[in-house]
């Protein structure tokens, strides 16, 4: 099966039967994970619309596209299914040293809409998911039950949760699970 197949195919498909109110997968994005370093803020700016977050697990954006901190030199840029970055990045960062790679293909998004979902997700998430420890646009890298997962909190009880589509099943499962546990 070709990459793109796989790519354009949800992950999620199999679980229909397997549902949560407030569990959805995220609408589809094209990724990217972009390192460098300080000296590419100012043309990655002119090309998003937006400076890239610096301080540490926040995420700035717009309705459309986002940046997340992952690290001192390293964001997750979403932007709308389809939309590629990369040669418009590369002309305005120029010769300044940089890394971006698309990542679509390897992995896909959740979202967790409930009033309980920090409670949920405390089931297999060690962090401290209070909204004044983990306010509204923190987002972090951690673990999930045993997936490595992006957490981002998009609203008071809003979670949009980045995996590696290897993980999806089994991050959809794990949440309907402790889910369950609320209802």
């Amino acid at each position: 099966m070709s990459d793109a197949a796989v790519a354009g195919r949800s992950p999620f498909e199999a679980l229909s039967g397997l549902s949560m109110p407030g569990l959805s997968a995220a609408p589809d994005r094209t990724r990217y994970i972009l390192r460098g370093r300080p000296s590419i803020h100012g043309p990655v700016a002119e090309v998003l619309g937006f400076a890239l977050p610096t301080d540490a697990c926040r995420a700035v954006g717009t309705a459309d596209l986002q940046a997340l901190w992952l690290g001192p030199d390293e964001w997750l840029l979403l932007a709308p299914a389809g939309e590629r970055l990369d040669k418009t990045l590369a002309f305005a960062i120029g010769d300044a040293p940089y890394a971006l790679v698309e990542v679509s293909h390897r992995q896909v998004g959740v979202i967790l809409d409930r009033p309980d979902a920090a409670s949920i997700l405390a089931v297999g998430c060690a962090l401290d998911l209070d909204l004044a420890a983990f306010p509204v646009g923190m987002c972090t890298r951690t673990v999930f039950a045993k997936a490595e997962v992006i957490l981002w909190r998009t609203g008071e009880n809003v979670f949009h949760i980045e995996v590696w589509r290897s993980f999806a099943d089994y991050l959809w499962r794990y949440l309907a699970l402790a889910g369950a546990e609320f209802a």
